[in-house]
């Protein structure tokens, strides 16, 4: 067991990044080649009277096995990388730059449920959505995102490289336990649509695996690498605008309100020049004056919709924190 373990511990992290990266590319690839030579699009649910918006990817007469293949692979996939996040906590590792056991568990788990989700999608198709909300899904990878933005302040500030100290206060509580909750907010997101092929369902499908990947790198020196994680961060932007060009929404209010995030906070966190920050300031501008002057400038207003909700989120929810934290433990009066 100890010969093993230290095998496993010799595999480098950023090895196993490469390796999972070129995973989830493939098997994005992999993904359009079945929605377009295997699946056969089945009856969808129609869009009812008076709903804005409305995820049509919900088959219109769903059974109990296609309800019970989707949640019980869904059960399975969450159970399974909860009890290896539990597991790893309980050794209270170190941080390394090899592998852990229970790092090779999570990548073989998510690999095995993602295959599953594809051949669950080919045979009964359905996702989540046909029973929970659309919402659900949409504020579960919100709430993440901004949750990021809470434990980062510490290192890279909330706005131009200023921190906010007491949301760096608040993030000390959540960061023994985020796993669970980016575990959770990943691994729904990801059984809540079926695995078919638009253009905004591949990117979302190599968003989450590569969030699958993140997570399954946990106590490992590349689970904090500043570089990637934001890659991370900001490939939501690419993701979003699929999604928003797609569906014929305004597309400008995402990029630049992801946008917006990445030039004010996000990129404060990589090591690069106070000149190549100014170079990337200049571009965002004159990208955003050129879309506006095309588009008009009654909404440019709306870039401050997605970013403003982030960050006014990571304030408020650490201010919540804080004040449960007082109701719940009070300071003891000095006599």
């Amino acid at each position: 067991m100890n010969n093993y373990l230290e095998k496993v511990n010799k595999i480098d992290s950023n090895t196993a990044l490469k390796f999972g990266i070129l995973f989830s590319l493939i098997f994005t690839g992999l993904i359009f080649f079945a929605d377009t030579y295997w699946f056969s699009e089945p009856e969808l649910l129609p869009k009812p009277e008076g709903v804005a918006f409305w995820y049509k990817w919900q088959l219109n007469d769903p059974t109990w096995l296609t309800r019970a293949s989707v949640w019980l692979l869904y059960l399975g996939h969450q159970g399974s990388i909860w009890w290896l996040i539990y597991k790893a906590q309980e050794e209270k590792p170190t941080y390394s730059e090899g592998l852990h056991w229970f790092n090779i568990a999570a990548l073989l788990a998510n690999a095995f449920f993602i295959t599953m989700h594809l051949f669950q999608t080919g045979i009964w198709y359905d996702g989540l959505a046909q029973d929970v909300l659309e919402v659900s899904a949409q504020w579960s990878v919100i709430v993440l995102l901004f949750m990021v933005l809470m434990m980062e302040n510490q290192r890279r500030g909330m706005f131009l490289g200023k921190k906010i100290g007491f949301v760096s206060n608040a993030a000390v509580s959540i960061r023994k336990y985020h796993g669970y909750y980016f575990a959770w907010a990943t691994i729904y997101t990801f059984w809540y649509h079926p695995m078919v092929g638009t253009q905004g369902h591949l990117m979302g499908f190599l968003y989450m695996f590569l969030l699958l990947l993140q997570g399954s790198l946990f106590f490992t020196r590349m689970h904090l690498n500043p570089k990637w994680t934001i890659f991370l961060e900001a490939t939501v932007v690419v993701h979003a605008m699929l999604v928003a060009l797609a569906a014929g929404h305004n597309w400008p209010m995402f990029l630049f309100g992801f946008l917006g995030v990445f030039v004010v906070t996000q990129m404060y966190g990589l090591p690069i020049s106070q000149k190549m920050r100014w170079l990337i300031w200049v571009a965002f501008t004159g990208v955003f004056i050129g879309v506006y002057s095309y588009k008009g400038w009654d909404t440019w207003h709306e870039i401050f919709f997605v970013s403003g909700t982030l960050w006014a989120c990571a304030i408020l929810f650490s201010g919540l924190i804080l004040l449960i934290q007082k109701i719940q433990f009070p300071r003891k009066d000095k006599s």
